[in-house]
């Protein structure tokens, strides 16, 4: 989204930062993607650091079965929602439930 950066993190490596305030509530975008047993991460996923007490949750959007041109595909996909208020400048966060820490 054009409210988020990525750069430099104090917990680890590289981060997602707002460029602006966001809102409580704000649905972020598509964060993770599980087809099978491989979860794959968008650039959300794969940039937010973990925290304990984190500022964003992962949430499950839905969990599918399709059928396409004789080939059964499983998946879910989970977006990223803002879980309180965020400044511009802060780092956005989540405890990590698909990785150890």
């Amino acid at each position: 989204p054009g409210s988020l950066t990525i750069k430099q993190s104090g917990i680890d490596g590289l981060g997602l930062f707002a460029k602006e305030s966001i809102t409580g509530g704000t649905n972020l975008g598509m964060c993770h993607l599980k087809i099978g047993d491989t979860i794959f991460r968008t650039p959300l996923g794969g940039f937010i650091n973990h925290l304990d007490i984190p500022n964003c949750v992962k949430t499950e959007l839905r969990m599918t079965s399709e059928d396409i041109k004789g080939h059964q595909y499983h998946y879910k996909k989970w977006n990223l929602i803002v879980l309180k208020d965020i400044k511009k400048g802060e780092e956005l966060t989540v405890c990590y439930t698909f990785y150890n820490v």
